[in-house]
Order: structure tokens, then C-alpha cells, then sequence
């Protein structure tokens, strides 16, 4: 690959602009567009406020991300109604000084003048920086990485995962944490925004109320990544995305909100919520939202060593069953016939599908599963009778079964289920059913708790629940934090690390418990 040595910042002309753009393959689409950026336009402040970002690693490329917001809390971010020409460089060095990559793309107003660059022709399996340069002003550079080739064996990779960031009850200091933590990624399973606010003891404050609108969504997005540990842990590895409730509305199913709003009110809704999520993150182009519907779901593999599969259980699935009177949303049931019905599901019968045939192809030596909430069984009444949370997979135990019963059948390498959600630890052992102590064990699920969101649930209730439900290794809630991995060919070692105080931006970090999953053999073992 020719490098290119950089001569650091300066302006870009007309002539040069266009013709880079197009020797380079950037996005440059139209006519109208070459006319539009003939000058560069005068911005009101430094646009990068909301710093950059990557996601989606390949063999041969990455998505960059940044958006230009010189006022991000203002609608439209302070930006002018124009197309404004992005140029982006991609350097085998932290000082930009090896170029290997450049090209421009056109920020427009559409899209709150945010960019997706899908960066390609890059070596497999090696760390990058990059940087954006706009209205004359440079970006800080991010670091991020490719994947390894397809039949890569390669032998380690160390990544993060984490869920459920509510603004206004903590700081992210656990993202500070990870970055001591030498990754290669990190995942995050929803609820990266709150719509709500609740909560006691709030250290910072919304300033807006609920959103509804399309710029309301917007500066809730930018409100989130005004914290710099969130914007520092984005722009120093590539991250995977999905997203959960709070990202449109709290415990919303397909298209039946919380209240009972008229579906079409709350598509409305659930389109603008969607089209700032994708605004903001480092996300493909063709998970690009038309109206309410956007595939997020999706696969990247991480050579021979690791496959990810990223699961949507939001807007396909049925809604919770037995609901309180005259509300959507999740219930706590006992007795609720509802619940057992085989056409309820999380994922949606295309999903489902797709996830089970990616299952069967997948060659990696671990299948790792992405999803938002706790997959096991989780009786909440200790003692006699049973008492379920409807708005995770114990309200949908038919659909979690036709999961597990095709995991025991088809016996897909090392499966592995990630869940967030529920403000709190958990490690399980997956059972086709969970009420059978001789059903098999047939795969082991690790859910972090939150990075910010508080829990609602002392201690002694949680170990009052373990002798009901035996296939539970772990649960806590005592503290905030995300769990690290490291995985080998011969293992999986999982940390959960906790953060001792979140309402203290330099608060310290420990390691709460470790558990190892051996190669070939589902269940965690306290490491």
C-alpha cells in the first residue's frame, strides 16, 4: 500500500478537494455538492465537541465516526444548513504522520452533519489512528484496529462490555477504567441514553425534559457524550453497538410504548429516537433507519477466534404479556398463562432465524452473543411458587427455549450469552429447562451491571433467590461497573469489575469475581 506522508494541518481547496475525493472513493454524490463546497463554510466555534469514534472492524477496514456540533446542546448542533466537506485520514502511527488513507465526505444537514466513513483496503489484524478535519479545524486523533483475516489463528483478544449509562446518577468513570485495560473492543448492549429522568442522589442534570422529537433526541446524544470518559473510551478502540428500551422509551415493544400511545403516535416517535441513535454511533451504512425501522442486528468476526452476534430485541418482539391494567410494558406475574404462548418472541422469526444460521456456519472457536437482558430463568418469589419479570426472557420462555433446545442440538462452539439490562451482576449456566436439574448446561452467560443506573434491590433479596434458582453461579447488584474478558483458544476468563463510587469522577476500580469458561465445556467456573 502506498503511504503518504502528511504535512500537517492546512486548508483544503476547491480543485483539491474534489479531485482527492474522487481518486480515493470517498463520498462525493452529486453536482450539487461539488458547487456547495467551493468555500469552506465559517463555523461558529470547533466543531468537534462530540470527539470521534470507530465500530464494526473487518479484516480490511473500519467504520469512523464523528459528527460536527460546534454547539451540540443547541438544535442542529450550531451548524449552518449546508453540506460541509469532512476530510478524514487514516496513519499506521499515533502521530499522524504515516498516512495510508485519506479521502472526503460531505456532512449534511439531514443527518445532524454526522459522518460514517467505511474505511476499506487496510491490513488485517492491526491497530490504526485517524482524524477528521472540518471548517478548518482538526479533530483529536482516535485509535482503532481491523480485525484478523477470516482464517486468522489469531491467539488473544480482550474486550469490554457495558450497558445502561444513566446521565444523571454517575459519572462514566468505569469507561476511564477500561482504558487501562488494553482492549480490542468494546461492546455495548444498550440503554447508552435515558430518555427518563429517575433516580435518587443525581449528580448532573438532563437540563431538558423527556424527548420526543427528532432534535430532542439529538441533544439527549450529545448530552451523553459531553462526558469525556465516554468520548476517550470511543477513540481508543472500536466499539460494537445495540441498543435496548431507554435509547426511544422505557420497556417499549415493537410499536406499543409504555402508555399505551397509538402506534402510529409512537413510530413517529420510535423514528426520531432511531435516526439520532444512528447519528451518533459508529454504525455501517446499511444500518442506516428508513422511518421506524432499522436493522441493527448484525455479525463480525474476529478471525478463527471469536464470532459476535449482535441481537436486536426491541423492535420485534411481542409485547410483555399479562401487563398491569391500562399500561404497557413489564409486569411482575404469577400464574400468567400468557406468558407460555409458543408465538410470543424477543427477536422476531427472522431474527431468529438469522441468528440460528449463523450459529450453524459460524467456524469460530467461540460464538459470542450479544444481547441486551438476562437469558436465564430467574424465580422471584423464594419458596414455593414461582414469580417472573415480564420484560425480559422469562416473558418470553417459549422463544428462550426453541434458543437453548437449538444450542443442545446443534452444539455451535463455545456459545456465550452477554446481557445488560438489569442494573446488576449475574452468571448462569443456560438450560434447555431450567426447572429440570438433569436438563444440560448448554451455554454460559455473563451480564454486567450498570455503568451509572442504580439498583433497586438490597443484597439479602437477590441471595434469598439463589436456592430457587440453582443454575445461577453469581448475582449482585451492589455496585456499578462492566465486565472484562480475555479470550483464548483454550478459555474465556471473565472480570467483573466494579467501581467503587460513581458519584465520584475519580473513584478507583476492583475486581468483584472472576470466572473461566474452558474450551469445549459450558458453565463458568470461579476463577
Amino acid at each position: 500500500m502506498t503511504k503518504i506522508r502528511t504535512a500537517g494541518t492546512r486548508r483544503i481547496g476547491r480543485r483539491e478537494l474534489v479531485t482527492g475525493a474522487l481518486a480515493l472513493g470517498a463520498t462525493l454524490v452529486a453536482p450539487a455538492f461539488i458547487r456547495r463546497v467551493s468555500a469552506q463554510p465559517r463555523l461558529s466555534g470547533p466543531p468537534f465537541t462530540l470527539g470521534v469514534a470507530s465500530g464494526y472492524p473487518s479484516p480490511t477496514g473500519v467504520v469512523l465516526w464523528t459528527r460536527l456540533a460546534p454547539s451540540p446542546l443547541m438544535p442542529a448542533g450550531g451548524m449552518p444548513p449546508e453540506v460541509v466537506p469532512v476530510e478524514w485520514e487514516v496513519a499506521t502511527d499515533d502521530r499522524m504522520g504515516w498516512i495510508v488513507q485519506r479521502g472526503i465526505v460531505g456532512a449534511t444537514p439531514a443527518f445532524a452533519h454526522s459522518v460514517h466513513v467505511e474505511v476499506e483496503n487496510l491490513e488485517p489484524g492491526r491497530w490504526y489512528w485517524y482524524r477528521f478535519r472540518a471548517g478548518g479545524e482538526v479533530s483529536a486523533a482516535g485509535r482503532t484496529r481491523t480485525a484478523p483475516t477470516a482464517n486468522g489463528n489469531n491467539e488473544r483478544m480482550r474486550l469490554a462490555f457495558a450497558s445502561c449509562q444513566q446521565y444523571e446518577q454517575g459519572y462514566y468513570n468505569a469507561y476511564r477504567h477500561m482504558l487501562g485495560d488494553d482492549l480490542d473492543l468494546i461492546v455495548h448492549l444498550g440503554d447508552y441514553i435515558y430518555e427518563s429522568s429517575w433516580g435518587q442522589d443525581h449528580v448532573r442534570k438532563h437540563g431538558a425534559p423527556e424527548p420526543y422529537t427528532l432534535d430532542d433526541y439529538r441533544i439527549r446524544h450529545a448530552l451523553y457524550k459531553s462526558d469525556p470518559d465516554l468520548r476517550a473510551a470511543h477513540a481508543a478502540c472500536p466499539w460494537l453497538m445495540t441498543w435496548d428500551d431507554h435509547e426511544v422509551q422505557n420497556d417499549y415493544a415493537n410499536d406499543r410504548s409504555e402508555h399505551l400511545d397509538t402506534p402510529e403516535w409512537f413510530l413517529e416517535r420510535r423514528a426520531a429516537a432511531y435516526r439520532a441513535y444512528y447519528e451518533h454511533m459508529p454504525l455501517r451504512r446499511s444500518m442506516v433507519p428508513f422511518g421506524p425501522h432499522m436493522r441493527l442486528h448484525a455479525r463480525v468476526a474476529f478471525g478463527r477466534l471469536a464470532q459476535f452476534h449482535l441481537l436486536d430485541d426491541r423492535q420485534y418482539r411481542s409485547p410483555q404479556p399479562c401487563p398491569a391494567p391500562g399500561r404497557g410494558g413489564a409486569n411482575v406475574v404469577e400464574g400468567c398463562e400468557a406468558r407460555l404462548d409458543p408465538r410470543l418472541t424477543m427477536l422476531g422469526e427472522a431474527q431468529e432465524r438469522w441468528l440460528m444460521a449463523g450459529l450453524e456456519r459460524a467456524s469460530a472457536r467461540w460464538n459470542v452473543i450479544g444481547q441486551q437482558t438476562l437469558m436465564a430463568q430467574l424465580d422471584r418469589k423464594p419458596g414455593p411458587g414461582q414469580r417472573f419479570w415480564t420484560d425480559g426472557w422469562d416473558g418470553y420462555p417459549a422463544a428462550r427455549r426453541r434458543l437453548l433446545d437449538y444450542l443442545g442440538q446443534r452444539k455451535p462452539a463455545n456459545p456465550i450469552v452477554l446481557g445488560g439490562d438489569v442494573h446488576s451482576f449475574w452468571v448462569t449456566d443456560l438450560k434447555p429447562d431450567f426447572d429440570d436439574a438433569h436438563s444440560p448446561v448448554v451455554a454460559t452467560e455473563f451480564v454486567g451491571t450498570s455503568i451509572t443506573s442504580q439498583f433497586g434491590r438490597p443484597q439479602a433479596e437477590v441471595d434469598a433467590l439463589m436456592a430457587d434458582n440453582p443454575h445461577i453461579r453469581l448475582g449482585n447488584g451492589t455496585r456499578r461497573g462492566y465486565v472484562r474478558m480475555e479470550i483464548t483458544r483454550q478459555r474465556l476468563r471473565a472480570d467483573l469489575r466494579t467501581v467503587r463510587n460513581v458519584t465520584q469522577p475519580d473513584a478507583e476500580a476492583d475486581t468483584l469475581a472472576t470466572f473461566v469458561v474452558e474450551d469445549g465445556r459450558p458453565g463458568a467456573i470461579r476463577g
